[in-house]
């Protein structure tokens, strides 16, 4: 398995710097984010380093969302959360601060004010198809 010895997330997974673990199996592990953007935030990694969703292999990627999974539902029996997202964030643009593939897993509250969510607005329609048959062509 792949390992980065910079990484803070192998590092977890090493047991070289403490955790909340939540869960832990052979292929990944699940902790409470000591950043929290909202109370029970939660983040599941694979234990394979990938840097992001282009460098992670399969096998990685579905234990990661079989693990986010069970962590939502634990989660939500726990606090009763009004919503919960499963976010997963690729590059500085999209606000991934740890270069290691992970999913976080966080409980919404009707007017928490987290700035994830945004509005309905319809797009063009033609543009919207045009894009479609490019990105199709790549796949």
């Amino acid at each position: 398995m792949s390992s980065d010895s910079d990484c803070i997330f192998c590092k977890i997974i090493a047991g070289e710097i403490p955790s909340f673990k939540l869960f832990e199996d052979e292929n990944t592990l699940a902790f409470m984010d000591i950043n929290p953007a909202s109370t029970g935030h939660a983040l599941v990694i694979p234990k394979e380093h990938a840097a992001d969703v282009h460098a992670v292999s399969e096998a990685a990627i579905a234990q990661t969302v079989k693990t986010a999974k069970m962590i939502a539902l634990a989660i939500d029996r726990t606090l009763n959360p009004d919503g919960l997202n499963l976010l997963q964030c690729n590059g500085p643009a999209a606000a991934q601060s740890v270069m290691h593939f992970h999913m976080h897993v966080l409980p919404r509250r009707e007017g928490d004010e987290l700035k994830l969510n945004w509005g309905l607005e319809p797009g063009d329609m033609d543009a919207i198809g045009a894009l479609a048959e490019r990105i199709r062509s790549n796949l």
